[in-house]
């Protein structure tokens, strides 16, 4: 009886697990995931797929991914005077302390006007950039020689500090592709003739999707939940792109990974 029972399980799991796979195909589009600190874009990205088949990109939405995060990224930023690490953030070494005690609101403030608009920032050596095929900062962990990229033309379209407890700062940074928060702190701590580095770094937009709004948390990785976000963000894609036309395409597993820049 034990054994009929078991089999009887087993035969309706699987039959609950097709119909959660037949669910996923039938839906198409486009959502946000909240990525906590510490994980890579990509071990979420694989929690994500456990816990839905192994099925991440939903049809169609996934081709347009490229265009629809090619807009400005928003971050809070808590950085730190007084040290500076290797990574420029606080899971990195620390290379370098110096006083800060000098440093007023108004030193910082003047400060931050020097690093809006274009300018040209040096990207950090621990970073998602390439060479070879690899990761810059997964060739630094394995000990490899590693020449840091040029320095290259970004944009800041806004930069406001919110907060002052020294040693501690908080910025509002909106940016264009290609910047880095960590290299900004790094700058600003060089700028006030001390160091900095980050303590806190959170996204609160990408392209049109926002925190608040569309990023779903962890504890909503269910298939409803998805759907429901799905429909939340059909507003946000291109002018055009039904959901009808989305829908007809075949699931398809893809990501666009929004590491720490």
């Amino acid at each position: 009886m034990l054994m009929g029972w078991t089999v009887r399980g087993m035969l309706l799991e699987a039959v609950a697990r097709q119909a959660v796979a037949a669910k996923l195909l039938s839906l198409s589009g486009l959502f946000a995931v909240y990525k906590p600190k510490g994980p890579t874009s990509a071990s979420v990205l694989n929690q994500l797929k456990a816990k839905l088949l192994s099925v991440v990109g939903i049809g169609k939405g996934t081709k347009m991914l490229g265009d629809m995060l090619a807009g400005s990224k928003k971050y809070t930023a808590i950085g730190e005077l007084g040290n500076a690490t290797d990574t420029f953030d606080s899971t990195g070494k620390v290379t370098e302390e110096k006083p800060y005690d000098w440093i007023t609101q108004e030193d910082l403030e003047n400060v931050l006007q020097k690093f809006t608009g274009s300018i040209i920032q040096a990207p950090p050596l621990y970073s998602a950039l390439k060479k070879g095929g690899q990761r810059l900062s997964t060739l630094v962990k394995k000990g490899v020689a590693v020449e840091a990229k040029p320095p290259r033309p970004v944009t800041v379209y806004s930069l406001a500090l919110k907060n002052f407890k020294p040693p501690l700062f908080t910025l509002d940074v909106e940016c264009g592709g290609g910047f880095y928060v960590r290299s900004l702190v790094n700058d600003i701590g060089k700028e006030l003739s001390s160091c900095a580095s980050v303590q806190e770094l959170t996204r609160t937009k990408q392209g049109p999707f926002t925190l608040e709004e569309h990023a779903l948390y962890e504890d909503k990785w269910t298939i409803d939940e998805i759907a429901q976000s799905l429909e939340r963000c059909m507003p946000l894609l291109p002018a055009g792109l039904s959901c009808k036309k989305l829908k007809t395409g075949l699931s398809e597993e893809h990501t666009v990974s929004c590491e720490d820049k």
